[in-house]
């Protein structure tokens, strides 16, 4: 929707945020010290990348995940080797360009500083900067204005950078057209498909093949030990059934707080765009006005003709298909001079052209809802689970340690926590010693604990364990299997039924194979073909195997035939009938947004080159065993 407008997104903001680079508040730290502890993980030109820093990129790192996953993300994600490498090749990143901003003697003016400053949203009360806000907000980070500016310095020479090799990118012109071109060609194809399950009935085992099989993959049946357990979970949603709140307390809440409970006013529009380079001359610059002027005459004299024109000259691809309707939104979501043309309408207005950084749009008003404030009844549920969160969160915090102490000093029973909290005591099924999770709670720990000797040897409860923000598990073995082999008699059926489903599989894809064979020695082919359908490379209407293999297909002499298998349970034969291939005009609008998304993908790989060519520069040392999870 609107893509072209709302998604203002610039090539350097891209970079930083691969490199996950903080503009705002987290500055970069010790570009060319080493922080406290004498520990490296890594050295980068000489200069070295301390445990401590490492350490809080991580934690940054995964606070914004639990943030961006609402606290649901899997603990063991969150300090798996895949996030600790990646969290320390950004700091690398950061090193080497940082050494490269110093080196080549990147200057930030004062003007550009405070600009910068300035435009941080956080600073800003009723966006307008505000020094009070500035000095609180650094200060509550435990910084000073003079260390803010100097990190905030450095990250704006690394934008130097990111954009200085951005704007070097080169895309050949030809190249956007030819791939719009690929993913816009149609063809037209029926499917012959070799299902694996019409050829079970044709297969035939050996008497002994599941005897066989057994003892040739011993491994494959073997069953680890295993538990079954009960466990408690002392949480905030535990506590909510034990508090309330009266109904005094919550209109209290709602006449305090109207702002809380209205809505903004929010306005529809539609707009045509008439696209305008950031840079253009003032000739071109007119020519466009004058465009954007003669519809705004055209339109006033007829609107109903708005979405007819907008589908023919609107370059706007997310709405131009539905009339240039942008749907209704509320103030921030627009580019300024947009939102501000829009907001100042009246309901039907035909506006006089504005211009953006994407070109002139001709807009029109069609309908508005105002400001609004929810009644009482609508949010009394929402206020009523605050407060009883809020409460619930109290709760917990002054009886987590009563918890954690009667699962300890009680560890022969869950049932004493579980009667003085008014818990309830849940059970599980079989848990394998290589599982990851208890009942819904993924965390390696907690099964760890289980299969303990404690646990498993003097049925002891576990420890309390944290397996999520706030929520507290508890658990004890109820029943112990030891690891084994499982015996022929228990698995022999499902042994046949693989080894059957495997041979049908084998039968299908031969039999597809030669039928492909075949058609493409212009034989006949058994077999039903399917309707005709036609698909381009995005489609969904058959498996990503197929469309590769049909588009992969030579066509120069149709009808063209492709064969693929579909995984075990079918293989499939495709009979190319026609291929469509899309004229596209010199002036196309879906080729001015192609190439720009062609460009931003070559800048984008040129920088990250860069980066590469910068690593080889600064030689890059890293200390594995460093960055190696705790509990490895």
């Amino acid at each position: 929707m609107f893509e072209a407008v709302r998604n203002n997104k610039r090539f350097a903001q891209i970079i930083l945020a691969i490199l996950i680079v903080p503009f705002a508040f987290f500055g970069m730290d010790a570009y060319f010290s080493d922080g406290p502890g004498s520990t490296e993980v890594a050295t980068v030109g000489g200069s070295r990348i301390s445990a401590f820093e490492f350490d809080e990129a991580l934690r940054d790192q995964q606070d914004r995940l639990r943030q961006s996953m609402g606290n649901q993300v899997d603990r063991a994600l969150l300090d798996s080797p895949e996030l600790r490498r990646a969290v320390l090749d950004n700091l690398i990143n950061q090193r080497v360009l940082a050494l490269h901003a110093a080196e080549n003697r990147f200057v930030v003016t004062q003007a550009q500083l405070q600009e910068a400053i300035a435009e941080v949203p956080a600073f800003q009360d009723n966006g307008q900067f505000s020094m009070q806000r500035y000095e609180a907000l650094l200060s509550a980070q435990g910084m000073t204005p003079s260390s803010f500016e100097a990190r905030l310095s450095q990250d704006i020479r690394i934008q130097q950078i990111a954009l200085a090799v951005g704007d070097a990118a080169f895309a050949a012109s030809e190249s956007p057209r030819r791939f719009l071109a690929a993913q816009l060609e149609e063809r037209q194809v029926r499917e012959l498909r070799f299902s694996a399950a019409d050829y079970l009935p044709k297969v035939q085992l050996a008497e002994d093949a599941a005897q066989r099989f057994y003892e040739a993959n011993p491994d494959r049946f073997a069953r680890p030990a295993r538990v079954k357990a009960e466990y408690l979970v002392f949480d905030e949603n535990a506590l909510l059934g034990q508090v309330s709140v009266s109904e005094d307390e919550l209109r209290q809440v709602y006449e305090g707080s109207p702002e809380r409970f209205g809505v903004a006013e929010e306005r529809r529009a539609r707009h045509i765009l008439l696209e305008l380079a950031a840079d253009a001359g003032e000739d071109e610059v007119q020519k466009v006005r004058a465009e954007a002027e003669a519809l705004v005459a055209t339109l006033k004299d007829k609107p109903d003709s708005f979405p007819a024109l907008a589908r023919e000259r609107s370059s706007d691809p997310g709405s131009s298909s539905r009339g240039g309707d942008l749907g209704f939104f509320g103030r921030g979501v627009m580019v300024k001079p947009f939102e501000d043309a829009v907001f100042a309408a009246a309901k039907d207005e035909i506006v006089d052209p504005v211009r953006s950084e994407f070109g002139y749009h001709v807009i029109q008003l069609t309908d508005i809802k105002p400001a609004s404030l929810r009644p009482f009844e609508e949010v009394r549920g929402e206020i009523e689970a605050e407060l009883k969160s809020q409460r619930a969160g109290q709760r917990h915090a002054e009886l987590a340690e009563l918890f954690a102490n009667t699962v300890y000093e009680q560890a022969d029973s869950l049932a004493p926590a579980a009667e003085l909290l008014k818990l309830e005591v849940r059970s599980t099924d079989w848990i394998d010693r290589n599982a990851v999770a208890v009942g819904p709670y993924t965390n390696p720990d907690l099964v760890a604990a289980l299969f303990s000797e404690e646990a498993l040897e003097k049925r002891r409860n576990t420890e309390v364990v944290e397996v999520g923000s706030g929520t507290l598990v508890a658990a004890r073995v109820v029943d112990h299997q030891p690891a084994q082999t499982l015996p022929f008699d228990e698995v022999k059926d499902a042994i046949v039924a693989d080894l059957r489903s495997e041979e049908a599989a084998r039968l299908a894809t031969a039999a597809g194979e030669a039928a492909l064979a075949a058609a493409q020695k212009g034989e006949a082919v058994e077999g039903q073909w399917g309707q005709a359908l036609k698909v381009q490379r995005n489609a969904t209407v058959l498996p990503q195997a197929a469309l590769r293999a049909v588009f992969a297909a030579p066509t120069a002499s149709l009808p063209a035939h492709a064969g693929v298998s579909l995984g075990p349970q079918a293989y499939a034969v495709y009979r190319i009938e026609s291929v469509e291939r899309p004229e596209l005009a010199a002036d196309d609008p879906r080729v001015s947004a192609m190439s720009r998304q062609y460009a931003q993908l070559m800048a984008e790989r040129d920088f990250s080159a860069y980066l590469s060519l910068l690593r080889e520069r600064y030689e890059v040392v890293i200390n594995e065993s460093a960055i190696v999870p705790p509990q490895q």
